[in-house]
């Protein structure tokens, strides 16, 4: 009955599901391509992150060598981190939105959005204070952040016919 009632109503549940779940994964995937940009940045002469120039940081990569190496080793290092934890979100993300969105897991939902929610929660602040929110570094974020809860929108709204 509650098939044929969402039928009735307009688009199941059911497809819902799968279009949700998958443009949750669609934009996880996002996540993990910023991520490797992150890090292929580090090991180029650009060194800073996507977005970043001499606007919001007065030096490159061979001033910071200049001034410390073992600083510059220190960021590159933490850059390596950050690009994995970004990968590895993103990697969780996406599969919990396939494999678990697309079947009607509530649990998984909430996974799948509370991750990010709580990564963005803690990385975003720290960037307005010292002007480093332009939007080149951080606009694929946005991007692939509005792709994500727009699916998840849709997952949810399944997911509620889904279980009703």
């Amino acid at each position: 009955m509650t098939t044929a009632t969402a039928r009735a109503v307009g688009v199941s549940a059911e497809s819902r599901l799968r279009v949700g779940g998958a443009v949750m994964a669609v934009a996880a995937l996002g996540f993990i391509g910023y991520a490797v940009i992150f890090f292929v940045r580090n090991f180029t002469d650009s060194f800073l992150e996507l977005g970043i120039g001499s606007s919001e940081v007065s030096v490159g990569k061979e001033e910071i060598i200049a001034f410390s190496p073992s600083l510059y080793h220190y960021v590159s290092h933490l850059h390596v981190a950050v690009s994995g934890f970004i990968a590895a979100t993103g990697l969780a993300v996406a599969a919990l939105a396939w494999f678990g969105v697309r079947r009607g897991l509530f649990w998984a939902w909430v996974a799948a959005v509370a991750a990010p929610v709580l990564g963005l929660a803690v990385a975003l602040p720290a960037h307005y204070p010292n002007d480093l929110d332009t939007i080149g570094h951080l606009g694929l974020v946005y991007a692939a952040t509005l792709i994500f809860v727009a699916g998840a929108l849709v997952a949810l709204a399944g997911l509620r016919r889904h279980t009703a």
